[in-house]
């Protein structure tokens, strides 16, 4: 039978697409099970943790908040505003996620990460909407179990191996998120984009609740859409 075949297929390389983003975010993993060990959750606790919640930045901010005794309002809150830029990546995959059935949108949405949304922007350029789902759900389910697995990892071990979390290994973060966002630099606007929002979120890294992020991330798309209208309109044939 083609068809199964052929979604087997694009989620076998959405799995591929996704790896190398997948190792990069492997030491994030292990330091946030190390840190929520330490943090005083049980092993079990911060595994879960990353079943349920998924998102690393919110992950580890809410074990900060945690361990100030924040209240549960707050914890809401920040991770809400941290977590909003979600809705951006979901405005942008809706033309192709509205036909999935409704399912599909729930576990699309809980797996839609910075990560697996950058691979799966890409790549739907090249193949169509009737094959973006097995791709998405490839991508998504690689990334997640990873992410998970390696929580584990560093939950266990992260207490028997001293200093783990301050080895360094965040900066695989950083490098991933630059491997992410390289590609987009082709052109003036991506990279007047990323001036002006890294600008804004430096200038507003003390506003609470981490409300210089989402400052930033407008402050970029009111950017980008100022310099894409004063672009010329292509003409009928096809030329700018």
């Amino acid at each position: 039978m083609p068809e199964p075949d052929k979604k087997i297929q694009h989620a076998l390389l959405g799995m591929r697409d996704t790896l190398s983003l997948a190792v990069g975010t492997t030491p994030f993993a292990l330091i946030f099970g190390t840190m929520a060990v330490a943090a005083g959750l049980p092993p079990l606790a911060a595994v879960a943790m990353s079943c349920i919640v998924f998102a690393g930045s919110a992950q580890f901010i809410s074990l900060s908040l945690i361990s100030g005794g924040a209240t549960l309002p707050v914890l809401w809150l920040t991770t809400f505003v941290i977590n909003l830029r979600h809705a951006l990546y979901s405005a942008t995959l809706q033309p192709v996620s509205r036909d999935w059935r409704f399912p599909w949108r729930v576990l699309g949405a809980f797996w839609l990460t910075d990560e697996c949304f950058a691979v799966i922007e890409r790549r739907l350029r090249d193949i169509g909407a009737k094959d973006a789902l097995p791709y998405y759900l490839g991508s998504c389910a690689f990334f997640y179990f990873n992410w998970v697995a390696w929580t584990g990892v560093g939950a266990l071990l992260g207490g028997k191996i001293p200093g783990l979390a301050g080895l360094g290994l965040d900066f695989a973060m950083i490098a991933t998120f630059a491997a992410m966002i390289a590609p987009q630099f082709r052109t003036p606007t991506p990279v007047a984009v990323a001036i002006v929002a890294g600008g804004v979120a430096w200038v507003a890294g003390d506003l609470p609740y981490k409300l210089g992020l989402i400052v930033a991330a407008f402050a970029g798309i009111a950017v980008g859409m100022f310099l894409d209208s004063r672009k010329p309109a292509p003409t009928e044939g096809g030329e700018a």
